[in-house]
Order: structure tokens, then sequence, then C-alpha cells
């Protein structure tokens, strides 16, 4: 025969003015977070790894063929195409194609608008990382 047991008193939670009353804090998920600073928002065109590469090298360039960029960043002819097509649409690369010899060359260069971008890309890194920081 089994043994009668007496039933478990079950604690209830402390209701919300109780807790207050004894001091104890709300759960983790009531909590309200704590006030974060705001975080300056980046250029998602220039974010991009491959992206910010491209702008990066002219940056420290007046310009540079399609084969220079291509070595610097390596990557393919189709991904340096492609990006460097939307910095251009963005208007933060200039492309110049001529001819040398018989044989097409394509040359790129930053514009003051992507110069602009850079400088406003950077400041929004740095104010962020500050804002890391605790700075």
């Amino acid at each position: 025969m089994a043994k009668a047991t007496s039933p478990r008193l079950i604690a209830k939670p402390p209701r919300v003015a109780e807790r207050v009353v004894l001091g104890i804090p709300a759960p983790r998920s009531s909590r309200r977070p704590e006030r974060q600073p705001k975080l300056p928002s980046l250029d998602r065109l220039i974010h991009e790894r491959l992206r910010l590469g491209i702008i990066a090298a002219l940056a420290v360039n007046d310009r540079l063929t399609f084969a220079d960029l291509k070595d610097i960043l390596e990557i393919t002819d189709g991904n340096l195409s492609d990006h460097a097509r939307k910095l251009e649409n963005a208007g933060y690369v200039r492309v110049e194609k001529t001819l040398q010899g018989r044989k097409p060359q394509t040359a790129y260069l930053l514009t003051p608008r992507g110069r602009q971008a850079l400088r406003g890309y950077l400041e929004s890194m740095q104010a962020f990382l500050q804002a890391m920081n605790g700075a």
C-alpha cells in the first residue's frame, strides 16, 4: 500500500505590487531595456566587403584599370564587374573606356561623391566603435 503524501504547496510568484513593496526585481522579460546610444547608420552600398575594397583602392590611387583592381582584390571578372557597376550607378565611381592600341581598357576613378561617401562611412564606423567602447 502506498503512503499517503501530503499535497505540496506551490508558491506563486509575487504580484507586481508585492514586488515593489518587497523590492523584488521584475522578471527579465518584463524589464525595460537599458537605453542604448543611437548607433550611426552605415552606407549599405559601401559596407559590402568587395565594394569597400574598390572604393578604398581608388581612394589611394588616382585611377586603376580593371586588371589592377582584379589583382588587388583577388576577385573574378564577374564579381568586379557587378560590384563596380553598382558603385557606378550610385555615382561613387566613374568608368573610362579607352583603346590601348587595339585592345579595350577600362579604368575606374573615384568621384567626389564617392570620396564623400567613403569619408561619411569611415566617420560612421568611428562613431560606432566609440559607442561600442563606451567612449
